[in-house]
């Protein structure tokens, strides 16, 4: 303790009233012990209080791999529990924290899977047929090509659209707008209509883009609203939160996956029901109508109770937002943060975004291999069957990189970025090798191991850059303006989307096999450069290095959140990760739980004096005795106010 003595004078008896008292000057080791609980969890610091990124390699590799062992040994003893009490209640507890918090997306899922499979329906049936295929004799070509540009539009255009207005008007409402329109969206689906099949195309297409809007909103609101209610209204944060927030997150997106299996499951049922039974050609216009109409109305049924739930069950959506723009002192918009944001973390963006473009390129190239390894397996079937039955298997075999994920991605040795790095490097080599082989592998003798690649690109792509993106993207940004970064994000994956939609249009397979990979580089090349790896830190350290940042004081915060584990290779060689001091971060978070200590002591005092305002939000926590008799024997004269808001008080953390 001789290290926590020598700085500077301090009272023998009662207050410091020199305003220059050191906050873990004359501590006790009792109080000393309760500090290091609350500032220096077991879950990110060693007995000894170092940090776990910097411990040494194989120090990194026991600390990690004990604390993963308590923690599942903890988690299947609370789950043993939970089944002992009563069987269902895991299931409910599942439901309740990764489902719910997913349905939008695992709806929008359904809805988007279907569109794909639909129109393979529809240029499988004669009359359909002749809108659907060239040469489009019943039909304008450039409105069946719309149907795929107008729905990729619509998700961009609600991707920023409705991620600006949930970083202005707040979660719950970006939330509840999302699920209104895509009820709508569906009704306008399931009701489309026209007088000649062209017309009917024409509302087909607008009917997309409108649900598309929704559906692009689904992205900033579902990331950022599941990750702000994984955080704590407290000043402590949750181990529940550092160690799980990545799985929360993952989960409620794994649910797209979700909706995509039922989709086809349901679409194999309605073609079996109205098509007597049988799911090979011919198909007749009637049974096609009603499997179409049907497959819409479904999701539409969940649509509508999605706008109930949001409503009435999910008013604390914006809670986290709330508190940061008080803190900021902004209502409406935060611009400031919006320019603030793009000069901090300029090339985050780069990160983000360009990992999410290069990923939806990716994505559409996965249907590539089918096409061609069903052409080879069955060249003169004219059903949809097989199709739609690989689809089934393909998205068994992404749910499981989907679960693997979300298992791995809040583990400290491998994370978000190593997992993005190896997804993207797998995706690369997994079309490579065809792409120079093309003629070998899609020979009816070697066509099993173009089946195997195919099912192992999706396998990586979801144990990787998919799920990762979708975190990521909202993760290493600041809470006033994360649902915009979110969506400018996700708008630039969909530009990658709509190239490869155009792109392959103009291109024959083998050469869309040669122009697919190097997306791969691309991706894995700006994840190694601009991409923080987030992996175990708290969201409240980012909030806390965030007000220096926008006081303008960014060398004044020496926390966690610029150390150079949770940095990108760019932002060590600026130079971001010199301000890291953990010594000094100690005593700056004491002086923040000062300031905190004496507003809840001022409020106590307003509230006997009759002070006290019964509608403002106040920090309820629960002080300590030890904590409080530190607090007090140590109170300093003038403002509590918190070294990270008040340059005049530096002194006490230096």
């Amino acid at each position: 303790m001789a290290e926590y003595r020598d700085y500077g004078p301090a009272a023998p008896h009662g207050p410091d009233m020199t305003g220059t008292h050191n906050p873990v000057h004359d501590m006790t080791p009792n109080e000393r012990q309760i500090f290091d609980y609350l500032l220096k969890p077991d879950d990110n610091y060693n007995a000894n209080g170092v940090y776990w990124g910097d411990m040494s390699w194989l120090e990194q590799i026991r600390f990690v791999s004990n604390g993963d062992a308590r923690e599942t040994k903890r988690e299947a003893s609370n789950v043993w529990s939970m089944f002992k009490n009563d069987p269902l209640s895991p299931v409910a507890y599942y439901f309740k924290n990764m489902v719910l918090p997913g349905a939008g997306l695992g709806l929008e899922g359904y809805v988007l899977f279907s569109i794909g499979n639909l129109k393979s329906l529809f240029q499988a049936q004669g009359s359909f047929a002749k809108c659907w295929k060239k040469p489009y004799s019943a039909c304008n070509a450039t409105w069946i090509a719309a149907v795929e540009y107008m729905e990729i539009s619509g998700i961009i255009v609600g991707q920023i659209l409705v991620g600006i207005l949930g970083d202005w008007l707040g979660r719950r409402w970006g939330l509840i707008q999302d699920a209104s329109i895509m009820f709508i969206g569906l009704i306008m689906l399931t009701a489309a209509w026209g007088v000649t099949q062209n017309g009917w195309v024409i509302c087909y297409v607008w009917s997309l883009f409108f649900y598309g809007i929704g559906v692009g909103g689904e992205y900033p609101m579902t990331a950022t609203s599941g990750m702000e209610n994984a955080v704590g209204s407290g000043k402590v944060s949750t181990k529940e939160d550092r160690l799980h927030r990545g799985r929360k997150v993952t989960s409620a997106f794994l649910m797209q996956g979700w909706g995509q299996f039922f989709n086809q499951v349901i679409l194999i049922l309605l073609l079996l029901i109205f098509h007597h039974g049988s799911g090979n050609p011919p198909y007749s216009h009637v049974a096609v109508q009603w499997t179409y109409r049907v497959s819409f109305a479904i999701p539409a049924v969940g649509t509508l109770w999605l706008v109930y739930y949001r409503t009435f069950k999910m008013k604390s959506a914006s809670k986290q937002l709330a508190a940061a723009k008080k803190k900021s002192k902004v209502t409406g918009y935060d611009t400031d943060s919006l320019k603030l944001t793009f000069t901090y973390f300029g090339p985050r963006m780069i990160a983000t975004a360009g990992a999410w473009f290069a990923n939806d390129v990716f994505f559409y190239g996965n249907k590539l291999f089918q096409s061609e390894f069903i052409s080879v397996i069955l060249p003169d079937d004219d059903s949809i069957m097989p199709g739609w039955l690989y689809n089934l298997i393909n998205v068994g075999v992404s749910l499981v990189g989907y679960y693997l994920a979300s298992f791995l991605i809040d583990n400290k040795l491998y994370g978000r970025k190593r997992m993005q790095m190896i997804g993207f490097f797998m995706d690369f080599i997994l079309f490579v090798i065809p792409a120079f082989n093309f003629e070998h592998y899609t020979s009816i003798e070697h066509v099993k191991e173009f089946q195997a690649m195919y099912f192992l690109s999706s396998f990586f792509n979801q144990f990787g850059p998919n799920a990762v993106t979708f975190l990521v993207a909202a993760e290493v940004y600041p809470t006033p303006i994360r649902a915009t970064a979110h969506g400018v994000s996700a708008a630039t994956g969909k530009l990658g989307a709509l190239l490869a939609s155009v792109l392959y249009n103009y291109i024959d397979t083998q050469t869309k096999f040669y122009v697919v990979p190097w997306f791969g580089l691309m991706g894995m090349l700006v994840t190694v450069l601009f991409l923080p790896d987030t992996t175990g830190l708290d969201l409240k350290e980012q909030e806390r290095r965030w007000q220096c940042i926008r006081a303008g004081r960014e060398s004044d915060y020496h926390g966690i959140a610029v150390h150079p584990r949770h940095l990108s290779w760019w932002e060590r060689w600026r130079g971001v990760g010199r301000y890291y001091d953990a010594d000094a971060d100690y005593k700056q978070k004491i002086e923040e739980m000062r300031a905190d200590w004496e507003a809840s002591e001022a409020r106590k005092a307003d509230e006997k004096a009759g002070a006290w305002d019964e509608d403002a939000e106040h920090d309820d926590s629960v002080w300590s005795s030890d904590v409080s008799t530190f607090f007090e024997k140590t109170r300093r004269s003038g403002s509590g106010t918190s070294p990270l808001l008040a340059p005049k008080e530096k002194e006490y953390v230096e």
